[in-house]
């Protein structure tokens, strides 16, 4: 009880609009009620300060207070021997045609910003060796994007490790969830929390080894494991943050939905059909419902009840204008998917009616980025750092760009009236104060 009572202390001592402490903010929507954050921005305007930020690494910043985590990762020369785990498809050997780097030797690092001055405050290695996998020629070491609680700061690098640190940079704990195959793609889903625990799905290329995982906060001793049973024992190779909703842990996988108890791992409800591609995006949740999608091989979203029990089925399920990598987001009465080029689809989120569909932005680009909503705007950014800010509703209209003039990879954060971008190679705070 006292972890519970000094974490809800912790939580009303800052305001709500003070801290954006894990993927996709306090409730993993995107969406931010703080109608004062800036939308307009360049290289030139609205920069409160742009910190350089060393090596490489796709996790999106957290916001507690005064504090902004994030994570990197820094690749050393070619060392002999080194390869990573050989991978397994439907029983025969696989090498994915894009997969690099585990032939050397990396350090990953979790780092520490003041929020106010971009200073930085201090810098942690976390890891320094050989990596169990391979990695996507797209994807990083440092993908997951971190946890914090007004406490501690929780850092996840998958087959590495999930490390904790006190504000001041102390180490209180590190484990390991055990060696994660993903198809030599790397680890790319971040952890989710509640006051006492921390969530790892991890959803690898054979089946009978998938599982999540609960991990307690105070100590890293696991909790509890289920074996995750997503695709029918088939391949479960996903990259999928998990979300906590109502008291269910939900987990995405290509055959089916599943809702969880957190306190047990006992499952709960599973739908009847999941989203039949490869899991990447991260579900939403909203309207009593919780939606998920994949973009490839085919496009499908759907929508699934929340509160039930035993087997679900869809409410509605929509065949086109899903992503690869940018999760949907749900602002108001619309859901909004969008695909790796931006081009972007309304959905009416109760019924999976379209009010459009592939829209497009003013210019061509990749979108790894996922959305961000707030003061009536979907934000979405290209990988050349160009965003647009999209009026949210049932008609498509483009109400300017904000071009940064540096590469985005990494998903927005929101806090302290300010947007705070992780470019490819510097940190930024974005504010009109």
């Amino acid at each position: 009880m006292r972890t519970i009572a000094l974490y809800v202390c912790l939580l009303a001592g800052v305001r709500a609009a003070d801290h954006w402490q894990q993927w996709r903010g306090p409730d993993r929507s995107g969406v931010s009620s703080d109608d004062s954050l800036p939308q307009e921005w360049s290289a030139t305007q609205n920069i409160a300060w742009k910190t350089e930020v060393q090596g490489r690494g796709f996790s999106s910043p957290v916001v507690w207070g005064d504090r902004v985590f994030l994570t990197t990762s820094t690749e050393g020369p070619a060392f002999p021997g080194l390869a990573g785990v050989k991978h397994v498809y439907l029983g025969q050997i696989f090498v994915h045609p894009d997969s690099v780097g585990a032939d050397r030797i990396y350090r990953m690092f979790v780092l520490c910003f003041d929020a106010t001055s971009g200073q930085m405050l201090w810098q942690r290695q976390a890891y320094e060796g050989a990596v169990f996998e391979q990695r996507h020629k797209l994807n990083s070491y440092a993908t997951p994007t971190p946890l914090v609680d007004g406490a501690r700061v929780y850092a996840y690098f998958g087959s590495e490790g999930l490390y904790s640190y006190d504000f001041d940079g102390n180490l209180k704990w590190k484990m390991s969830p055990g060696k994660l195959a993903a198809l030599g793609i790397g680890v790319a889903g971040s952890p989710a929390m509640d006051d006492q625990r921390i969530f790892l799905q991890c959803d690898l290329e054979e089946g009978q080894k998938s599982f999540v995982a609960a991990v307690d906060k105070q100590t890293g001793r696991e909790l509890w494991r289920t074996a995750r049973r997503a695709n029918n024992g088939d391949l479960t190779a996903g990259w999928v943050s998990p979300l906590l909703v109502h008291n269910e842990l939900v987990l995405v996988g290509s055959k089916s939905l599943i809702g969880y108890e957190p306190a047990s791992g006992k499952e709960l409800w599973h739908s009847t059909k999941g989203v039949l591609g490869i899991p990447l995006a991260s579900p939403v949740a909203g309207h009593g419902m919780v939606f998920a999608s994949a973009g490839v091989p085919d496009k499908r979203v759907i929508a699934v009840p929340l509160g039930a029990s035993g087997e679900v089925a869809e409410k509605w399920t929509y065949l086109k204008g899903a992503g690869y990598v940018p999760s949907p987001i749900l602002y108001g009465d619309y859901l909004y998917v969008m695909n790796d080029h931006g081009l972007m689809t309304c959905l009416d989120a109760r019924t999976g009616e379209p009010m459009y569909e592939g829209a497009r932005p003013p210019e061509p680009g990749d979108f790894l980025a996922s959305p961000v909503a707030f003061a009536g705007k979907i934000f979405i950014t290209n990988t050349d750092g160009d965003t647009f800010v999209v009026e949210a509703g049932p008609k498509y209209r483009i109400v300017r760009t904000n071009s940064l003039g540096e590469p985005v990879y990494a998903s927005f954060a929101l806090a302290h009236g300010s947007i705070f971008i992780r470019a490819e190679h510097h940190l930024y705070r974005i504010s009109t104060h």
